[in-house]
C-alpha cells in the first residue's frame, strides 16, 4: 500500500497532463503553419517541398511531427497517473477519457498517411483494407474516415485537421477544464521540444526500387505483424477493440478488476512482442 501511495504522489507531482497540453499546443500551432503549405491534391510533392523549398519548412514539419508523438506518449502516462484515482470518475466519464486514446491515435495515424511517402501510402492502404473487411458497415466507414482510393487525401486531410480533433476535444473537454497551463510555466519543456526538433528532422521516406517490405508507424507495427497470421477483421478490428473494451471496464471497485488488468497486461505483452518481431524484419 505504501508503494502505491508513493507512486501516486510521484505521478501527481509530475504534471503529465500539463506537459501533454504543452506538446499539444505546439503540435497545433506548428500544424497550422504546415497546413498552409500542404495541398491534399499533391500530397507527396507538398510534403517533400516543405523540406526542400519552403523556408524553415523542414523545421516546422519536424516540430509538428515530434510534438504530436510526445503529446500521445505523455497522454498515455497521464492516463496511467490518473488511474490511481479512477474511482473518482463515473463510468461515463472514464469511458470518455479512455476513448480519447484511439481518437488521438487516429490523429497520429492520419498524419503519417498524409505524408504519402512509402510509409504513409502503405499504412493508408492497409487501413482501408482493414476497415473494408468489417461486415455491413465497412465501406461506409471507410468513406467516412479515409476513402483514399476514391478521393485521394482529401477525406484524410479533413479528418486530420478538423474531424478527429473536434471528436477528441468533445471527449476530453470535461477533463480539460480542470487544467490551466501556459508556455511560461513550462519554459524548459518548451525549449527542449523546440531544440530537439531543430536537431532531428522528421522522417520522410520516398519509395525505393527493390524494397518490398515497408514498416508502418511505430504504433502500427504490432498490428502489421499480426496481419501476417490473421485475417484483417480479426487482426485489425477485433484484436484492438478487445483492449479498448477492457480499458473502458478498468475500474478498481469492480470484482473483475484483477482479471481485466491481467488481460490488458497480457495484450500489451503480446503486442510488444509482435512489434519487436516486426522491427527485426
Amino acid at each position: 500500500m505504501n508503494t502505491i501511495l508513493k507512486k501516486s504522489a510521484l505521478m501527481r507531482t509530475i504534471k503529465w497532463g500539463e506537459w501533454s497540453l504543452i506538446a499539444l499546443f505546439i503540435s497545433v500551432l506548428s500544424g497550422i503553419l504546415v497546413a498552409f503549405q500542404y495541398d491534399p491534391a499533391t500530397p507527396l510533392y507538398s510534403a517533400g517541398s516543405l523540406d526542400l523549398l519552403v523556408p524553415f519548412g523542414d523545421y516546422f514539419r519536424s516540430l509538428h511531427f515530434y510534438s504530436s508523438q510526445l503529446f500521445f506518449l505523455l497522454t498515455l502516462v497521464h492516463l496511467w497517473a490518473i488511474f490511481e484515482c479512477a474511482d473518482n470518475y463515473s463510468r461515463a466519464q472514464w469511458i470518455r477519457l479512455t476513448a480519447t486514446l484511439p481518437v488521438a491515435l487516429l490523429l497520429l495515424f492520419t498524419g503519417y498517411v498524409l505524408r504519402a511517402d512509402s510509409t504513409g501510402a502503405s499504412a493508408g492502404l492497409i487501413a482501408e483494407n482493414i476497415i473494408n473487411a468489417i461486415p455491413g458497415i465497412g465501406h461506409s466507414l471507410n468513406d467516412l474516415l479515409f476513402s483514399i482510393t476514391d478521393d485521394g487525401m482529401k477525406r484524410v486531410y479533413v479528418n486530420h485537421v478538423i474531424g478527429f480533433g473536434v471528436v477528441w476535444g468533445i471527449l476530453a473537454w470535461e477533463h480539460l477544464r480542470k487544467y490551466r497551463t501556459s508556455f511560461r510555466n513550462h519554459t524548459l519543456l518548451t525549449a527542449i521540444i523546440l531544440l530537439c526538433c531543430l536537431l532531428v528532422t522528421a522522417p520522410f521516406e520516398p519509395e525505393k526500387l527493390g524494397v518490398f517490405h515497408i514498416n508502418g508507424p511505430w504504433f502500427f507495427l504490432g498490428l502489421q505483424e499480426l496481419l501476417r497470421f490473421l485475417p484483417p477483421l480479426l487482426a485489425g478490428v477485433i484484436f484492438p477493440i478487445t483492449l479498448l473494451l477492457a480499458l473502458f471496464s478498468l475500474q478498481r471497485h469492480t470484482k473483475y478488476y484483477p482479471r481485466i488488468l491481467t488481460f490488458i497486461l497480457g495484450w500489451l505483452g503480446i503486442y510488444t512482442l509482435l512489434t519487436a518481431i516486426a522491427l527485426c524484419r
